[in-house]
């Protein structure tokens, strides 16, 4: 079995009113500092096989068609 995470972010240039919230909300909570907050996501995904190369396709493909907006997002795959 292989373990792998995918991690989900904006592309650069994308407006995300989210990470701009948190941007606040982190300022009015007392931290100072902090320039910029860009949300995402993770996915941890367990696959019923051992080949790392043939994970890291399926993965690719279930980015391609599922987990990622690939028009406004970027994403990872990290086999663990």
């Amino acid at each position: 079995m292989i373990n792998a995470r995918v991690t989900v972010t904006l592309k650069n240039g994308v407006l995300d009113p989210q990470g701009k919230a948190i941007e606040g909300a982190l300022g009015s909570l007392g931290f100072e500092g902090v320039g910029q907050v860009r949300q995402g996501k993770v996915f941890e995904v367990s696959l019923e096989t051992t080949d790392s190369a043939e994970a890291t396709v399926q993965l690719t493909a279930m980015c391609e068609k599922l987990l990622a907006n690939t028009v406004i997002e970027n994403y990872a795959v990290e086999i663990l």
